[in-house]
């Protein structure tokens, strides 16, 4: 008779099965009922809604959003294939969020669809989907991206509502500068008889600097004797000029979120006291918080560390290869490689308080980091050496957080331009906010993200004239909230106010960390 681990284990290969067959959304159907009541006993798999589950890792805590975040997109896809068919897409408004690069998951995702019921079908963590009873747009005016069922963008710029130009002014204009030439909507406009949303695109192409596209599609309307009265949709002229050569749109989404919040950071933060004159001394300051910084930051990121250990790294007293403790520790690991990364960031310092320009010398510098920060853990074969070789080659996902960080390609595309405009940006508190925020929300590592952009802000802050800013472990809800708000509400207001409040406090002589 087969032992409860057997069993456990039997269960376990049918879910394996279904992973290898690329599925998330678990449908009733795909296992039996003694497999299913196993494997959602064990925490393998929990429930989305009824007849629908995903697949969970055993060690998630009961109320863990992480596991229903990342499986979010996949999940939808696949139920909304299994309910529709292809008789369904998703709203333009949601379109346009995707095509211009903002995959964070949706409070309620709305489906336009024949077979629609107009009612909510509640999912798990205060998400939703619902169903609107539409007909669907010409099948050309509808792609599949990620195996989810969207409308073109083209078909979203002309069938979004009017609120999305104001309320979501980023992922508008991100998507406007997308288009390449008026014939990809002037076909939909004119098909339509559309004169007022004509009008209305006609405006928003005219704001982002496209006056040519604009041209076009106000002359072309009037020749086909529709009455086109052009009106720009958006509040405020845009930040800062985009880029049209291509159509990835993540660059000016990056470009557009800086140049949108520096303003709100610079009326929070304290005043720039200026690079010191006393290197020495500042250094000295320097090293004197490395203690602090280091308990600090690596317990953000739940390693259980002590100041005991920090010391025993920083002493030389921390011995791999003759004490057997010290070679299996994760926690020491990681110390140990906050320690040789922090030695790192020393020396970008030293270039900086020599009037280097601080963009540059991050831009030049922060591979040493990254490969100081976690070389003890490839030496004991806790990592693999490839996981040094830089920018990560897989998707990855933030614990708890609807933010889900850019694919392999745009980080690519997008961490060159996080370091331009490091390098062209004259504040340096704005260097620091904003360098820290976009290099999480862009997740360029498969790990280590938080303690590298807490490694770039204080790089930041010394271009400024600023001390070194510990985030203190007993404000880490506070901290991750406030990235949050900033990555799915784009309100950097929140984060800018804490760091201000915490360099204010450290110009003061009391800063707020302390072991």
């Amino acid at each position: 008779m087969a032992t409860p681990q057997e069993k456990l284990a039997q269960s376990l290969e049918k879910l394996k099965e279904l992973q290898d067959q690329g599925h998330t959304a678990i449908k009733t159907k795909d296992l039996s009922r003694l497999h299913r009541e196993r494997l959602i006993e064990h925490g393998f798999i929990k429930e989305v809604m009824q007849g629908w589950y995903i697949i969970v890792p055993p060690e998630e805590q009961k109320g863990d959003s992480t596991s229903w975040y990342a499986s979010y997109w996949s999940f939808c896809a696949r139920y909304l294939e299994e309910r529709f068919g292809q008789d369904y897409c998703i709203s333009a408004e949601q379109s346009l969020q995707i095509h211009a690069g903002n995959t964070t998951v949706p409070q309620q995702l709305i489906i336009r669809t024949i077979k629609g019921t107009n009612a909510m079908t509640p999912l798990i963590h205060g998400t939703s989907l619902f169903s609107m009873k539409s007909n669907l747009p010409n099948k050309a005016e509808i792609e599949i991206k990620d195996n989810i069922r969207m409308l073109n963008l083209a078909s979203s710029l002309v069938n979004c509502t009017p609120t999305m130009f104001k309320q979501n002014s980023i992922e508008m204009r991100t998507a406007l500068a997308m288009i390449q030439d008026s014939s990809e909507i002037l076909e939909i406009l004119l098909e339509g008889g559309h004169s007022k949303i004509a009008g209305r695109l006609a405006g928003a192409f005219r704001n982002i600097g496209r006056s040519r596209i604009a041209d076009d599609i106000i002359k072309t309307m009037k020749t086909a004797s529709y009455d086109v009265r052009e009106e720009d949709p958006f509040e405020t002229a845009p930040p800062v000029a985009l880029s049209m050569r291509d159509k990835s749109p993540y660059v000016n989404r990056i470009r557009l979120m800086w140049f949108t919040m520096r303003e709100e950071v610079i009326k929070v933060f304290p005043k720039q006291p200026g690079l010191p004159q006393d290197h020495e001394s500042y250094m000295k300051a320097v090293e004197d918080i490395y203690v602090t910084d280091a308990y600090h930051s690596l317990s953000i990121e739940r390693y259980r560390v002590t100041p005991e250990l920090i010391e025993r790294v920083r002493s030389g007293k921390w011995n791999p290869e003759e004490n057997e403790e010290d070679r299996k520790q994760r926690d020491a690991m990681a110390a140990r490689g906050y320690w040789l990364a922090t030695q790192s960031v020393r020396e970008s310092l030293k270039r900086i308080l020599n009037n280097e320009n601080s963009g540059l010398v991050a831009d030049e510098d922060h591979g040493d980091w990254y490969r100081q920060l976690f070389a003890p853990s490839v030496t004991t074969g806790i990592l693999k050496t490839s996981d040094l070789a830089g920018y990560r080659n897989d998707q990855v996902y933030i614990g708890k957080s609807k933010h889900v960080p850019l694919n392999v390609e745009a980080v690519r595309d997008t961490m060159p331009e996080l370091f331009q405009l490091l390098i062209n940006e004259a504040h340096a508190g704005v260097r620091a906010v904003l360098g820290h925020f976009i290099f999480v929300y862009i997740h360029p590592y498969k790990d280590g993200n938080g303690r590298m952009a807490r490694f770039l802000m204080n790089v930041m802050l010394a271009s400024g004239g600023y001390p070194w800013t510990v985030i203190p472990v007993e404000e880490r809800n506070t901290y991750m909230n406030a990235l949050e708000e900033a990555s799915v509400g784009k309100d950097i207001k929140t984060f800018a106010n804490f760091i201000g409040w915490l360099v204010k406090e450290g110009m003061k002589g009391t800063p707020v960390a302390k072991v």
